[in-house]
């Protein structure tokens, strides 16, 4: 009924540790219902879409980073099913759009992938947790104190992300600008002092030790790829991501199977044997 020019695929299970003890969930949501979105995009004349990826999708060692992986790889696979059926090289299904929207019949959906780190203030940020633990005179938790960020601003990232959409001809992943790493327990001793307290005196620091599925730091690339410079100042074109297309059809054949079968415990070993 509304049939929008543009979607931002932002939803998705981004907890880590809660991915890990629900495997099923992770795979359902981020990637098959990534995929419905696209198939829907496709079929009612969406110009672009874009989703809204992770670093932790880069060398996955978590549920949560593989399913972000795969994600990426159902965008990739749209773009070039997208380019197939605008070209007629194939009989692909891709580009069929329903009656009703003759301004937008024949063009080719623009999918593209934004990969990018933790977002200050927003939800799940670890700051609000930092700022209530504060509030409440401690402790203020960290999980490893060598454990390392990347982090953005909202509005850096909303305006990186339009940016990223705007000069979108189909099929890429960009990556944001960052700066470098920040470890959390200086992230965690500065915000204390900017409440007006010293660390481990007036407000005291407890390391947990690290989650299931964590990583001590992230990357942006995955091995064999690299990152190249576009127009836009702050954004990076990713080179060099392979997609095995039977392999990848055969894995997501896979998947359904186990979560239809409701084998939570194979989905984890499914995902590493895969070598995508």
């Amino acid at each position: 009924r509304v049939r929008p020019h543009v979607v931002f695929h932002a939803a998705a299970h981004k907890h880590v540790p809660l991915m890990e003890a629900n495997p099923s969930e992770a795979i359902s949501v981020n990637v098959l219902g990534t995929r419905s979105l696209v198939e829907l995009s496709t079929r009612y004349g969406v110009e672009r879409f874009i989703l809204l990826s992770t670093d932790k999708a880069v060398n996955p060692t978590s549920i949560m980073g593989w399913s972000k992986r795969l994600a990426e790889m159902v965008v990739v696979d749209a773009a070039r099913r997208s380019s197939l059926a605008s070209t007629g090289v194939t009989g692909e299904k891709g580009g069929t759009r329903e009656e009703g929207d003759s301004t937008r019949v024949g063009v080719p959906t623009r999918f593209v992938a934004v990969r990018f780190g933790n977002v200050l203030g927003s939800r799940g940020s670890v700051v609000p947790t930092f700022r209530r633990q504060i509030a409440m005179g401690g402790p203020v938790t960290v999980t490893d104190a060598a454990m390392t960020r990347f982090f953005m601003t909202i509005p850096e990232a909303v305006t990186l992300v339009i940016e990223a959409a705007a000069m979108a001809r189909g099929g890429e992943i960009y990556i944001l600008d960052m700066g470098e790493p920040v470890r959390i327990l200086d992230l965690a001793r500065n915000m204390i002092r900017l409440s007006g307290f010293e660390p481990d005196t007036d407000i005291p620091i407890q390391v947990l030790g690290s989650r299931p599925g964590e990583k001590l730091s992230e990357e942006l690339l995955n091995t064999g790829e690299k990152a190249s410079p576009t127009e836009a100042h702050k954004i990076q074109r990713v080179e060099g991501m392979a997609l095995n297309t039977g392999a990848w059809s055969e894995l997501l054949t896979d998947l359904e199977r186990l979560l239809a079968e409701c084998r939570d415990e194979e989905i984890p070993l499914r995902l590493r044997a895969s070598g995508l």
